[in-house]
Protein backbone atom coordinates (compact mmCIF):
# COMPACT_ATOMS: atom_id res chain seq x y z
CA UNK A 1 0.00 0.00 0.00
CA UNK A 2 1.02 3.61 -0.55
CA UNK A 3 2.20 5.37 2.60
CA UNK A 4 -0.15 7.86 4.26
CA UNK A 5 1.09 11.42 3.79
CA UNK A 6 1.13 14.00 6.59
CA UNK A 7 0.78 17.76 6.08
CA UNK A 8 1.92 19.18 9.43
CA UNK A 9 4.56 17.57 11.65
CA UNK A 10 3.93 16.11 15.07
CA UNK A 11 6.24 17.27 17.83
CA UNK A 12 8.08 14.09 18.82
CA UNK A 13 9.61 13.99 22.30
CA UNK A 14 11.87 10.98 22.78
CA UNK A 15 12.55 9.67 26.27
CA UNK A 16 14.48 7.34 28.52
CA UNK A 17 15.32 3.74 29.34
CA UNK A 18 13.00 0.89 28.28
CA UNK A 19 10.32 3.17 26.90
CA UNK A 20 12.95 4.69 24.59
CA UNK A 21 13.68 1.18 23.27
CA UNK A 22 9.93 0.55 22.77
CA UNK A 23 9.60 3.94 21.07
CA UNK A 24 11.99 2.89 18.30
CA UNK A 25 10.32 -0.53 17.93
CA UNK A 26 6.91 1.09 17.54
CA UNK A 27 8.17 3.51 14.91
CA UNK A 28 10.07 0.81 13.00
CA UNK A 29 7.32 -1.83 13.06
CA UNK A 30 3.99 0.00 13.34
CA UNK A 31 4.40 3.52 11.96
CA UNK A 32 7.17 4.01 9.39
CA UNK A 33 6.08 1.10 7.14
CA UNK A 34 2.62 2.69 6.73
CA UNK A 35 3.02 6.46 7.23
CA UNK A 36 5.40 8.99 5.73
CA UNK A 37 5.97 10.09 9.30
CA UNK A 38 6.56 13.82 9.62
CA UNK A 39 7.83 14.90 13.05
CA UNK A 40 9.89 17.66 14.63
CA UNK A 41 12.18 15.64 16.90
CA UNK A 42 13.34 16.58 20.39
CA UNK A 43 15.53 14.27 22.48
CA UNK A 44 14.24 14.50 26.04
CA UNK A 45 16.50 11.68 27.20
CA UNK A 46 18.15 12.65 30.49
CA UNK A 47 21.65 12.82 29.03
CA UNK A 48 20.67 15.37 26.37
CA UNK A 49 18.55 17.36 28.82
CA UNK A 50 21.67 17.59 30.98
CA UNK A 51 23.81 18.56 27.98
CA UNK A 52 21.44 21.41 27.05
CA UNK A 53 20.78 22.54 30.64
CA UNK A 54 17.19 21.37 30.09
CA UNK A 55 16.66 23.90 27.28
CA UNK A 56 15.52 21.07 25.00
CA UNK A 57 12.47 20.52 27.23
CA UNK A 58 11.47 24.17 26.94
CA UNK A 59 12.05 24.08 23.18
CA UNK A 60 9.82 21.01 22.80
CA UNK A 61 6.98 22.69 24.69
CA UNK A 62 7.26 25.83 22.56
CA UNK A 63 7.25 23.65 19.42
CA UNK A 64 3.98 22.13 20.67
CA UNK A 65 2.54 25.63 20.80
CA UNK A 66 3.68 26.13 17.21
CA UNK A 67 2.34 22.88 15.73
CA UNK A 68 -0.50 22.05 18.12
CA UNK A 69 0.04 18.31 18.69
CA UNK A 70 2.87 16.44 20.44
CA UNK A 71 3.60 12.83 21.35
CA UNK A 72 5.93 12.17 24.27
CA UNK A 73 7.89 9.16 25.47
CA UNK A 74 8.27 8.51 29.20
CA UNK A 75 11.19 10.39 30.79
CA UNK A 76 13.27 10.21 33.97
CA UNK A 77 12.67 12.81 36.66
CA UNK A 78 16.03 12.66 38.44
CA UNK A 79 16.50 12.14 42.16
CA UNK A 80 19.78 12.06 44.05
CA UNK A 81 20.58 8.54 42.83
CA UNK A 82 20.01 9.55 39.21
CA UNK A 83 22.26 12.60 39.60
CA UNK A 84 25.06 10.26 40.55
CA UNK A 85 24.19 7.60 37.95
CA UNK A 86 24.13 10.06 35.03
CA UNK A 87 26.71 12.51 36.42
CA UNK A 88 24.23 15.36 36.12
CA UNK A 89 25.08 19.04 36.48
CA UNK A 90 22.08 19.41 38.77
CA UNK A 91 18.87 17.64 39.75
CA UNK A 92 16.78 18.75 36.77
CA UNK A 93 13.06 19.29 37.28
CA UNK A 94 10.40 16.97 35.91
CA UNK A 95 10.13 17.50 32.13
CA UNK A 96 6.41 16.83 32.40
CA UNK A 97 6.14 19.58 35.00
CA UNK A 98 8.06 22.01 32.77
CA UNK A 99 5.97 21.20 29.69
CA UNK A 100 2.70 21.42 31.60
CA UNK A 101 3.69 24.78 33.09
CA UNK A 102 4.33 26.17 29.60
CA UNK A 103 1.21 24.68 27.97
CA UNK A 104 -1.14 24.85 30.99
CA UNK A 105 -4.28 22.78 30.53
CA UNK A 106 -5.56 19.56 32.00
CA UNK A 107 -4.30 15.98 31.77
CA UNK A 108 -7.08 13.46 31.06
CA UNK A 109 -6.18 9.83 31.77
CA UNK A 110 -8.42 6.84 31.11
CA UNK A 111 -7.86 3.07 31.25
CA UNK A 112 -7.71 1.01 28.06
CA UNK A 113 -10.31 -1.73 28.50
CA UNK A 114 -9.77 -5.09 26.82
CA UNK A 115 -11.48 -8.46 27.14
CA UNK A 116 -9.57 -10.81 29.39
CA UNK A 117 -8.11 -8.11 31.65
CA UNK A 118 -10.63 -7.59 34.43
CA UNK A 119 -10.46 -4.74 37.01
CA UNK A 120 -9.27 -5.74 40.48
CA UNK A 121 -12.20 -3.74 41.88
CA UNK A 122 -15.12 -5.97 40.99
CA UNK A 123 -17.71 -3.19 41.13
CA UNK A 124 -16.03 -1.29 38.25
CA UNK A 125 -17.88 -1.85 34.99
CA UNK A 126 -16.98 1.36 33.09
CA UNK A 127 -13.78 3.42 32.68
CA UNK A 128 -12.96 6.10 35.24
CA UNK A 129 -11.29 9.12 33.66
CA UNK A 130 -8.82 11.07 35.79
CA UNK A 131 -8.67 14.80 35.02
CA UNK A 132 -5.39 16.02 36.45
CA UNK A 133 -4.65 19.71 36.84
CA UNK A 134 -1.41 20.12 34.93
CA UNK A 135 0.05 23.26 36.47
CA UNK A 136 1.77 24.26 39.67
CA UNK A 137 1.60 22.96 43.25
CA UNK A 138 4.53 20.71 44.18
CA UNK A 139 5.62 20.36 40.52
CA UNK A 140 6.65 24.03 40.40
CA UNK A 141 7.66 24.27 44.05
CA UNK A 142 10.69 26.00 45.50
CA UNK A 143 12.39 24.00 48.23
CA UNK A 144 15.04 24.73 50.82
CA UNK A 145 17.02 22.74 53.35
CA UNK A 146 17.16 24.55 56.68
CA UNK A 147 20.68 24.22 58.12
CA UNK A 148 19.94 25.39 61.69
CA UNK A 149 17.37 27.04 63.91
CA UNK A 150 15.62 30.16 62.62
CA UNK A 151 12.35 31.63 61.38
CA UNK A 152 10.78 30.88 57.99
CA UNK A 153 8.13 33.20 56.55
CA UNK A 154 5.89 33.54 53.52
CA UNK A 155 6.38 37.05 52.15
CA UNK A 156 4.22 38.73 49.48
CA UNK A 157 5.36 42.12 48.15
CA UNK A 158 2.96 44.06 45.95
CA UNK A 159 3.94 46.53 43.22
CA UNK A 160 3.94 49.41 45.71
CA UNK A 161 6.46 47.57 47.88
CA UNK A 162 3.93 46.77 50.60
CA UNK A 163 4.39 43.42 52.32
CA UNK A 164 2.18 40.70 53.77
CA UNK A 165 4.00 38.22 56.01
CA UNK A 166 2.98 34.90 57.52
CA UNK A 167 5.25 32.87 59.78
CA UNK A 168 5.53 29.30 58.48
CA UNK A 169 7.63 27.78 61.25
CA UNK A 170 10.11 28.64 63.97
CA UNK A 171 12.89 26.06 63.51
CA UNK A 172 14.88 24.98 66.58
CA UNK A 173 17.16 22.81 64.49
CA UNK A 174 17.65 21.78 60.87
CA UNK A 175 14.71 20.85 58.66
CA UNK A 176 13.12 21.34 55.27
CA UNK A 177 10.67 23.81 53.75
CA UNK A 178 8.69 24.06 50.54
CA UNK A 179 6.84 26.88 48.84
CA UNK A 180 4.29 26.15 46.13
CA UNK A 181 1.76 28.16 44.18
CA UNK A 182 -1.08 28.19 41.73
CA UNK A 183 -2.91 30.90 39.81
CA UNK A 184 -6.57 31.81 39.59
CA UNK A 185 -6.27 31.79 35.79
CA UNK A 186 -4.93 28.23 35.71
CA UNK A 187 -7.50 26.90 38.19
CA UNK A 188 -10.31 28.50 36.17
CA UNK A 189 -8.90 26.94 33.00
CA UNK A 190 -8.74 23.56 34.75
CA UNK A 191 -12.33 23.85 35.94
CA UNK A 192 -13.66 24.78 32.50
CA UNK A 193 -11.68 21.97 30.85
CA UNK A 194 -13.26 19.48 33.27
CA UNK A 195 -16.79 20.82 32.86
CA UNK A 196 -16.45 20.92 29.06
CA UNK A 197 -15.11 17.36 28.98
CA UNK A 198 -18.01 16.21 31.15
CA UNK A 199 -20.50 17.87 28.80
CA UNK A 200 -18.78 16.47 25.69
CA UNK A 201 -18.67 12.92 27.07
CA UNK A 202 -21.97 13.17 29.02
CA UNK A 203 -20.38 11.90 32.23
CA UNK A 204 -20.72 12.97 35.86
CA UNK A 205 -17.83 15.07 37.22
CA UNK A 206 -16.43 14.50 40.70
CA UNK A 207 -13.94 16.89 42.33
CA UNK A 208 -12.19 16.68 45.69
CA UNK A 209 -9.59 18.56 47.74
CA UNK A 210 -8.75 18.83 51.45
CA UNK A 211 -10.38 22.22 52.05
CA UNK A 212 -11.09 21.42 55.72
CA UNK A 213 -7.34 21.49 56.37
CA UNK A 214 -6.12 23.80 53.60
CA UNK A 215 -8.59 26.61 54.23
CA UNK A 216 -7.09 29.05 51.73
CA UNK A 217 -5.17 27.01 49.13
CA UNK A 218 -7.47 24.03 48.61
CA UNK A 219 -10.56 26.05 49.50
CA UNK A 220 -9.81 28.39 46.59
CA UNK A 221 -9.94 25.43 44.19
CA UNK A 222 -13.31 24.41 45.65
CA UNK A 223 -14.72 27.94 45.42
CA UNK A 224 -13.59 28.54 41.82
CA UNK A 225 -15.08 25.23 40.66
CA UNK A 226 -18.39 25.97 42.38
CA UNK A 227 -18.61 29.53 41.05
CA UNK A 228 -17.88 28.51 37.44
CA UNK A 229 -20.29 25.58 37.67
CA UNK A 230 -23.17 27.73 38.93
CA UNK A 231 -22.57 30.58 36.44
CA UNK A 232 -21.68 28.64 33.29
CA UNK A 233 -22.54 24.94 33.46
CA UNK A 234 -25.37 24.11 35.88
CA UNK A 235 -28.09 24.40 33.22
CA UNK A 236 -26.10 22.29 30.72
CA UNK A 237 -25.58 19.61 33.36
CA UNK A 238 -29.30 19.55 34.18
CA UNK A 239 -30.22 19.25 30.50
CA UNK A 240 -27.86 16.30 30.07
CA UNK A 241 -28.92 14.79 33.42
CA UNK A 242 -25.33 14.65 34.64
CA UNK A 243 -24.04 15.73 38.04
CA UNK A 244 -21.21 17.86 39.44
CA UNK A 245 -20.25 16.52 42.85
CA UNK A 246 -17.70 17.90 45.36
CA UNK A 247 -16.37 16.15 48.44
CA UNK A 248 -13.15 15.70 50.42
CA UNK A 249 -10.27 13.77 48.87
CA UNK A 250 -10.36 10.95 51.44
CA UNK A 251 -14.13 10.58 51.04
CA UNK A 252 -13.94 10.50 47.24
CA UNK A 253 -11.39 7.66 47.33
CA UNK A 254 -13.85 5.53 49.31
CA UNK A 255 -16.67 6.45 46.90
CA UNK A 256 -14.56 5.63 43.83
CA UNK A 257 -13.77 2.15 45.15
CA UNK A 258 -17.49 1.45 45.74
CA UNK A 259 -18.63 2.89 42.38
CA UNK A 260 -19.22 1.14 39.05
CA UNK A 261 -17.17 3.78 37.19
CA UNK A 262 -18.28 5.79 34.21
CA UNK A 263 -17.41 9.28 35.51
CA UNK A 264 -14.64 11.89 35.45
CA UNK A 265 -12.62 12.38 38.62
CA UNK A 266 -11.02 15.84 38.69
CA UNK A 267 -7.86 16.00 40.81
CA UNK A 268 -5.31 18.58 41.83
CA UNK A 269 -1.87 18.00 40.32
CA UNK A 270 -0.34 15.69 42.95
CA UNK A 271 -3.58 13.81 43.65
CA UNK A 272 -3.95 13.16 39.92
CA UNK A 273 -0.38 11.90 39.64
CA UNK A 274 -0.91 9.34 42.41
CA UNK A 275 -4.49 8.34 41.71
CA UNK A 276 -3.98 7.83 37.97
CA UNK A 277 -1.33 5.19 38.75
CA UNK A 278 -3.65 3.59 41.30
CA UNK A 279 -6.52 3.48 38.80
CA UNK A 280 -4.31 2.17 36.00
CA UNK A 281 -3.07 -0.68 38.17
CA UNK A 282 -6.54 -1.43 39.53
CA UNK A 283 -7.97 -1.57 36.01
CA UNK A 284 -5.26 -4.04 35.03
CA UNK A 285 -1.87 -2.52 34.29
CA UNK A 286 0.03 0.77 34.39
CA UNK A 287 0.80 0.13 30.73
CA UNK A 288 -2.92 0.19 29.90
CA UNK A 289 -3.76 3.85 30.51
CA UNK A 290 -3.96 6.71 28.04
CA UNK A 291 -2.90 10.27 28.88
CA UNK A 292 -3.43 13.53 27.03
CA UNK A 293 -2.70 17.11 28.09
CA UNK A 294 -5.32 19.48 26.67
CA UNK A 295 -4.68 23.21 26.94
CA UNK A 296 -7.35 25.93 26.66
CA UNK A 297 -5.55 27.26 23.55
CA UNK A 298 -6.05 23.93 21.78
CA UNK A 299 -2.63 22.30 22.26
CA UNK A 300 -2.51 18.51 22.73
CA UNK A 301 0.31 16.43 24.17
CA UNK A 302 -0.15 12.64 24.21
CA UNK A 303 1.91 10.25 26.32
CA UNK A 304 1.75 6.97 28.21
CA UNK A 305 0.71 7.38 31.84
CA UNK A 306 3.55 5.17 33.16
CA UNK A 307 7.27 5.66 33.71
CA UNK A 308 10.43 4.51 31.96
CA UNK A 309 10.33 0.87 33.21
CA UNK A 310 13.80 1.08 34.77
CA UNK A 311 14.09 -2.54 35.92
CA UNK A 312 13.36 -3.92 32.44
CA UNK A 313 15.89 -1.51 30.96
CA UNK A 314 18.67 -2.74 33.23
CA UNK A 315 17.81 -6.32 32.23
CA UNK A 316 17.85 -5.24 28.57
CA UNK A 317 21.35 -3.78 29.02
CA UNK A 318 22.48 -7.14 30.40
CA UNK A 319 21.23 -8.81 27.21
CA UNK A 320 18.27 -10.41 28.93
CA UNK A 321 14.92 -10.82 27.15
CA UNK A 322 12.26 -8.38 28.31
CA UNK A 323 8.49 -8.48 28.00
CA UNK A 324 7.51 -4.84 28.43
CA UNK A 325 3.97 -3.75 27.61
CA UNK A 326 3.94 -1.08 24.84
CA UNK A 327 0.16 -0.58 24.64
CA UNK A 328 -0.06 2.83 26.35
CA UNK A 329 2.85 4.13 24.28
CA UNK A 330 1.18 2.85 21.09
CA UNK A 331 -2.03 4.63 22.14
CA UNK A 332 -0.05 7.83 22.72
CA UNK A 333 1.02 7.67 19.07
CA UNK A 334 -2.48 6.79 17.84
CA UNK A 335 -4.01 9.62 19.86
CA UNK A 336 -1.56 12.13 18.41
CA UNK A 337 -1.93 10.83 14.86
CA UNK A 338 -5.72 10.86 15.12
CA UNK A 339 -5.74 14.43 16.40
CA UNK A 340 -3.32 15.48 13.65
CA UNK A 341 -5.63 13.82 11.13
CA UNK A 342 -8.67 15.63 12.56
CA UNK A 343 -6.96 19.02 12.49
CA UNK A 344 -5.51 18.55 9.00
CA UNK A 345 -8.48 16.76 7.42
CA UNK A 346 -6.59 13.53 6.73
CA UNK A 347 -9.18 10.76 7.09
CA UNK A 348 -6.62 8.06 6.22
CA UNK A 349 -4.59 9.05 9.29
CA UNK A 350 -7.66 8.87 11.55
CA UNK A 351 -8.60 5.48 10.07
CA UNK A 352 -5.04 4.20 10.56
CA UNK A 353 -5.02 5.24 14.23
CA UNK A 354 -8.35 3.47 14.81
CA UNK A 355 -7.12 0.28 13.14
CA UNK A 356 -3.81 0.26 15.02
CA UNK A 357 -5.67 0.48 18.33
CA UNK A 358 -8.05 -2.28 17.24
CA UNK A 359 -5.14 -4.48 16.13
CA UNK A 360 -3.40 -3.94 19.49
CA UNK A 361 -6.44 -5.01 21.51
CA UNK A 362 -7.22 -7.86 19.12
CA UNK A 363 -3.73 -9.25 19.72
CA UNK A 364 -4.32 -9.37 23.47
CA UNK A 365 -7.80 -10.84 23.09
CA UNK A 366 -6.36 -13.61 20.89
CA UNK A 367 -4.28 -14.71 23.90
CA UNK A 368 -0.93 -13.18 22.84
CA UNK A 369 0.38 -10.64 25.29
CA UNK A 370 3.26 -9.34 27.41
CA UNK A 371 4.13 -10.87 30.77
CA UNK A 372 2.38 -8.24 32.92
CA UNK A 373 -0.94 -9.06 31.24
CA UNK A 374 -0.35 -12.82 31.10
CA UNK A 375 -0.07 -12.82 34.90
CA UNK A 376 -3.53 -11.29 35.38
CA UNK A 377 -5.57 -12.32 32.33
CA UNK A 378 -8.70 -14.46 32.55
CA UNK A 379 -7.90 -15.88 29.08
CA UNK A 380 -6.87 -19.52 29.36
CA UNK A 381 -3.34 -20.54 28.32
CA UNK A 382 -2.07 -17.12 27.25
CA UNK A 383 1.09 -16.90 25.14
CA UNK A 384 3.70 -14.61 26.71
CA UNK A 385 5.77 -12.73 24.14
CA UNK A 386 8.77 -10.46 24.44
CA UNK A 387 8.32 -6.82 23.54
CA UNK A 388 9.42 -7.03 19.92
CA UNK A 389 7.47 -10.20 19.10
CA UNK A 390 4.33 -8.71 20.67
CA UNK A 391 4.68 -5.58 18.54
CA UNK A 392 5.25 -7.77 15.48
CA UNK A 393 2.05 -9.69 16.25
CA UNK A 394 0.21 -6.37 16.38
CA UNK A 395 1.71 -5.52 13.00
CA UNK A 396 0.45 -8.83 11.56
CA UNK A 397 -3.08 -8.03 12.70
CA UNK A 398 -2.80 -4.45 11.47
CA UNK A 399 -1.67 -5.53 7.99
CA UNK A 400 -4.76 -7.74 7.67
CA UNK A 401 -6.96 -4.69 8.33
CA UNK A 402 -5.27 -2.31 5.92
Amino acid sequence: MEKIQMKVPLVEMDGDEMTRILWKMIKDELLNPFIELKTEYYDLGLEYRNETDDQVTIDSANATKKYGVAVKCATITPNAARVKEYNLKEMWKSPNGTIRAILDGTVFRAPILVKGIEPYVKTWKKPITIARHAYGDVYKATEMKIPEGGKCELVYTNQKGEEIREVIHEFHGCGIIQGMHNTTESIESFARSCFNFAVDTKQDLWFATKDTISKKYDHTFKDIFQEIYEKEYSEKFKELKIEYFYTLIDDVVARVIKSEGGFIWACKNYDGDVMSDMLATAFGSLAMMTSVLVSPEGYYEYEAAHGTVQRHYYNHLKGMETSTNPIATIFAWTGALRKRGELDGITQLIDFADKLEKASLQTIESGKMTKDLALITTIENPVTLNSLKFIQEIRNNLEQML
